[in-house]
């Protein structure tokens, strides 16, 4: 896909060597076993029991570190806990702003390019709707960091933090979306960068504080599939992007992005790690959904078509 270079007055921040930071249950340690156990009630309080089970399993199969584990629990949004005070603005990106923190290797200037084209792209969508747009943030980090909902951690993959309206990402999540899920290319990685601003309109539109308050009040199935629905809009909106930019795609850039959808559905990442599939126990929906959903915004280059809450998905 041919994107133009990022705008560099994009809102960027750079962690690296930050030290991270977050949650005090993550602090210290830095091995595999110690972060592991810190992690279990993060991802129990999203995932449920299922999802640590997954984790646990994941562990055993992929060994020592964490880092198999972005692509289950990346590309979603992270809550912040109640003990944790939300951060607004961020640190700025040091000297040389966005282009200092956007030019340091491919990858981020990749990533700034395709943060850039989506809020671009929203903005204008949200100006035809007489609507005010709110600009996101982009984070890199490296291994580690902080955020407005807790510690960033690269085992986590990308994530959006509503609190603080930040996009998350450590760059190496790329490689392994590439290696180890068989999903490279370009247009992968930008489908990654327009699930997480998917999540960010959710936010700005209200969207995802009404699914947290529906999920207090069901069962952990029934906010599981809340959380499922939530998931397939990003992955929706992130089509609605590319369809308002589809003079710029290149040939093949539409199987990248659907190998990518493909390879992080609940079902085919339980299986790679399980040997089984446990339904209700999905947060992001099936390889067959999110491509299905991937593919319906860029069909139809509509935000008024990717409601998943109504009806079946």
């Amino acid at each position: 896909m041919r994107l133009d270079d990022f705008d560099p007055n994009i809102n960027v921040e750079d962690q690296r060597g930050s030290g991270g930071g977050g949650f005090g249950g993550l602090g210290g340690g830095g091995g595999g076993g110690g972060l592991l156990l810190g992690l279990l009630p993060l991802i129990g309080s999203r995932f449920g029991c299922g999802g640590i089970v997954v984790v646990l399993i994941l562990f055993a199969v992929f060994g020592g570190g964490l880092g198999g584990l972005g692509s289950i629990l990346g590309g979603g949004q992270r809550v912040a806990p109640t003990t944790q005070v939300a951060q607004r603005g961020g640190a700025p990106s040091g000297e040389g702003g966005a282009t200092a923190a956007c030019s340091l290797t491919p990858e981020r200037r990749a990533t700034c390019n395709a943060f850039s084209s989506t809020e671009n792209t929203w903005e204008a969508l949200f100006q035809q709707g007489g609507q005010q747009f709110q600009p996101a943030r982009l984070v890199f980090f490296e291994g580690s960091g902080r955020s407005g909902c807790g510690a960033a951690q690269a085992a986590m993959g990308p994530f959006y933090c509503p609190p603080d309206q930040g996009i998350y990402i450590d760059t190496s999540f790329f490689n392994e979306l590439a290696t180890r899920f068989g999903a490279a290319g370009d247009f992968a990685q930008y489908y990654v960068v327009a699930h997480e601003m998917g999540h960010h309109i959710q936010n700005v539109l209200g969207t995802s504080d009404q699914v947290r308050r529906s999920q207090a009040r069901a069962s952990e199935t029934e906010g599981n599939q809340l959380s499922v629905r939530l998931e397939l809009q990003a992955d929706c909106y992130a089509g609605v992007w590319a369809a308002r930019n589809r003079e710029r795609l290149d040939p093949g850039d539409i199987e990248e992005g659907m190998r990518a959808a493909q390879a992080i559905g609940d079902d085919a990442l339980q299986r790679k790690a399980q040997g089984r599939v446990v339904p209700d126990s999905f947060t992001h929906g099936t390889s067959e959904q999110r491509m299905r959903w991937l593919r319906q915004g860029l069909e139809r280059g509509d935000p008024a078509a990717c409601d998943t809450f109504s009806g079946a998905i």
